[in-house]
């Protein structure tokens, strides 16, 4: 038995321009950071005395004999690509929803990959992970994604990703004064909107703007620069990444039609009039969780101003995918 665990991230700033089809032509940036909740992949080799060869088990429970008759398309594109022949058990377990803006789709992509590698006695390292990911979800499974979510998976933190014409890229740790880490974690507060959706439709409109809204995402990319030297003030910072953060969501919900939508616009104005700095919805748009900074005094208004959404305390993650259970058995028969 292998069980992986793999964090979800929460993106703050340059999102839009971490898409292939934008950074090789105009390089990109993106800050964000992991948080403490995860998803889960067990994987083991299932023994021969079933009727189906394959055991994975997600939202649905899925027994066949071959991988191309699996519906879950990241476990039938990576078991396909890795050329898995004998039969195996998947089991996914997560902290919170799946379609939420957390890049959760990515961190099960890099989970598995981590644990399949793991059961064949492979160690997988942070670039490994990061650029197998990617390469599964944009060239074999054809989603229109972007390239930050896998790269935060794979390597947890407070980071700034920037994306470089030739299709590289290079992942720099934020570096803060203890105080200031204590300080932007105590103004964090996540809400679950209650709508989940498909980012790779509202992607592909992004992506089809793109020609149109490069004004828009030269920005978002600056605002990268911007707020990598508010990080890295001696004091304050939070209020000016407040600001900033604001001045990104205002943008990003330009970028294309079903980035927001009336409900989610009078969510983040409460939290607004309750007394958040600034925020963003998390990930693509149209749903998922909101972001808000708020000032640890003004809390229980922002709290009692949306007190119908599910409110999710949490922490900064620092380590990535990890196997963190490694009870490896060859397997025992043929098949």
């Amino acid at each position: 038995m292998i069980i992986s665990k793999t964090p979800f991230r929460v993106s703050l700033f340059g999102g839009g321009t971490d898409y292939p089809d934008w950074y090789l032509k105009n390089g990109g940036a993106v800050i964000g950071t992991t948080i403490d909740k995860y998803c889960y992949l067990s994987v083991r080799y299932l023994p021969p005395f079933f009727e189906h060869k394959h055991r994975v088990v997600w939202s649905n429970i899925e027994l066949v004999n071959e991988v191309s008759d699996i519906e879950h398309p990241a476990v039938r594109a990576i078991l396909e690509e890795m050329g898995a022949d004998t039969g195996l058990e998947i089991t996914y377990n997560a902290d919170l929803p799946a379609r939420s803006g957390l890049g959760s789709s990515s961190s099960f992509s890099v989970g598995l990959l981590n644990a399949l590698n793991a059961l064949k006695g492979r160690m997988s390292s942070k670039q490994d992970l990061a650029d197998e990911a990617i390469r599964i979800e944009q060239d074999v499974m054809k989603e229109a994604v972007g390239s930050q979510d896998q790269i935060w998976a794979a390597y947890g933190g407070l980071n700034r990703i920037d994306f470089n014409k030739d299709g590289t890229y290079e992942v720099s740790p934020m570096i803060l004064s203890g105080k200031n880490r204590r300080e932007l974690q105590s103004y964090f507060m996540l809400f679950f909107t209650g709508f989940s959706r498909f980012a790779s439709v509202l992607a592909e409109k992004q992506i089809a703007n793109f020609g149109k809204k490069e004004k828009e995402l030269q920005t978002l990319r600056q605002f990268c620069d911007d707020a990598t030297r508010i990080l890295q003030q001696k004091e304050g910072i939070v209020p000016d990444l407040g600001k900033l953060m604001h001045e990104g969501w205002m943008l990003k919900r330009e970028l294309a039609d079903g980035v927001t939508t009336p409900a989610i616009d009078d969510i983040y104005n409460a939290g607004r009039e309750a007394g958040a700095l600034g925020g963003k919805l998390l990930g693509a748009g149209g749903g998922g969780f909101m972001l808000f900074l708020v000032e640890p005094e003004k809390q229980k208004a922002v709290r009692e101003k949306l007190k119908d959404l599910i409110h999710v305390n949490f922490e900064l993650d620092t380590g990535g995918s990890k196997i963190v259970v490694f009870e490896p058995a060859e397997s025992e028969f043929n098949q």
